[in-house]
């Protein structure tokens, strides 16, 4: 059984790469979110923080909030904002918050190796975050 394998990615051309860059979905409110967002059309905010672009009385859990996330990535993939890659890669990412500096590896991986605990789980997850991170990606693709 392969643990992982490469896939065929979805990512900004260079010259875009910095407006799409955008702070995890998870380390902003809703506020602060909006606030970088509503002046950049090409900030992935849009797409994984999709209540930026509604009503802010809305829930964020609402159904209507990822049905946007999905009109959005939609949206700039047919506009050229985010490109499908030609041939599956490893993807291998660097991020740098404050002094704390990680590197990661993006890949397909094996549910049956995660279900085995082949693959290190992520630390500690809050509940209500995992349902609205599966209902995101359900919605989005």
């Amino acid at each position: 059984m392969k643990l992982i394998k490469p896939f065929r990615g979805v990512r900004p051309p260079r010259n875009l790469a910095n407006k799409v860059a955008s702070h995890p979905y998870d380390v902003l409110n809703r506020k602060e979110a909006y606030e970088i967002a509503k002046d950049n059309p090409y900030s992935f905010l849009h797409i994984n923080k999709p209540e930026v672009d509604l009503d802010h009385q809305i829930d964020p859990y609402d159904k209507e909030v990822y049905t946007k996330g999905k009109e959005n990535l939609m949206k700039f993939i047919q506009e050229g904002t985010l490109q499908r890659d030609e041939e599956d890669n490893y993807y291998v990412y660097k991020q740098i918050m404050g002094a704390h500096e990680q590197i990661g590896l993006v890949a397909v991986a094996s549910v049956e190796a995660y279900e085995k605990n082949l693959i290190k789980k992520h630390e500690f997850t809050r509940p209500d975050k995992e349902d609205d991170r599966v209902n995101h990606m359900t919605s989005v693709g």
